[in-house]
């Protein structure tokens, strides 16, 4: 039988492994070439921590979650944006530690857990984690040292939600730095949980960003109300979460508004129904696509 002779345009055997060798040089060479680069951004990170002028933690989410955007808004080709937000999270987290001791302290019993998923999304695989069964104790971690707090985003009559009522009295004082997860929509098997990331250093504008506040007020003083006020005041009002007890004599309320709010923001001083002056309980970047209420 004669021997079956390869079309001209068809690669021969020999031809195919010189064509796989020559792509696996390429990526060699690519990789020398990413290596460097990392090398090179990793010593001007090292000068930035020498120049750094401010006290508290190296950690700047804003910061990130814009280099984040810049990243995504470039991206193109076949290479997944999910791999690009991975590959970026590790990288910044590599770098934050760089600039000091870096622990994430993480309210859930189980490291297995979704909202330590998040964090290791967020704070990268190898970040330590420290992990509290309750909202108080892991945001006291902060005082003993961890970079940031995450805890389950809070949800109306659930008492272990309303952790957030206790910000702002601290010492050091506690400030809402994030949200997670920044990148959605999720791959498939990943936690459907929301959370905040906590800090005892304040939180950084990102561009794109919702403010939280805290409002006291008048029991017998409705939603809708609120809202007018928060709107009359110059606010953007978004989702409002709200704690009546009677006992009390004062409901609070979290209210998220858009844009980055400071302590100097006019709108403040503007607001009506209020039993005691707004407190501004920080704020974070708005995650990449939208997230589930």
């Amino acid at each position: 039988m004669q021997a079956s002779v390869p079309a001209a345009d068809e690669p021969t055997a020999e031809a195919g492994e010189w064509q796989l060798a020559a792509l696996r040089a390429e990526i060699d060479r690519l990789d020398e070439a990413l290596h460097g680069l990392l090398i090179e951004r990793s010593q001007v990170v090292a000068r930035l921590a020498r120049l750094r002028l401010k006290p508290g933690t190296a950690l700047r989410p804003g910061r990130e979650a814009e280099i984040i955007r810049g990243r995504l808004a470039r991206h193109h080709g076949p290479l997944p944006k999910t791999a690009i937000v991975r590959i970026w999270r590790e990288l910044l987290a590599g770098t934050t530690a760089m600039q000091g001791a870096f622990s994430i302290a993480v309210c859930e019993a189980d490291a297995t857990g979704g909202y330590a998923a998040l964090a290791r999304e967020q704070f990268g695989a190898l970040t330590p984690l420290r992990l509290h069964c309750s909202p108080a104790r892991t945001i006291a971690e902060l005082a003993a040292g961890a970079t940031a707090a995450t805890v389950p985003f809070p949800g109306e009559a659930d008492p272990a939600g309303a952790w957030w009522q206790t910000l702002g009295r601290e010492s050091p004082r506690v400030h809402v730095v994030a949200r997670l997860p920044f990148w959605a929509p999720r791959p498939e098997g990943s936690p459907p949980l929301a959370a905040l990331v906590l800090s005892s250093s304040p939180p950084d504008p990102s561009g794109n960003d919702r403010s939280l506040l805290g409002l006291a007020f008048a029991p017998e003083q409705s939603r809708t109300r609120l809202l007018a006020a928060l709107t009359a005041a110059g606010f953007e009002p978004g989702r409002v979460l709200i704690e009546r007890d009677a006992n009390r004599g004062l409901a609070r309320a979290l209210a998220e508004v858009a844009g980055f709010v400071t302590e100097s923001d006019p709108r403040l001083s503007r607001l009506d129904l209020l039993a005691e002056p707004a407190a501004l309980l920080g704020a974070y970047a708005v995650p990449e696509e939208p997230l589930p209420p």
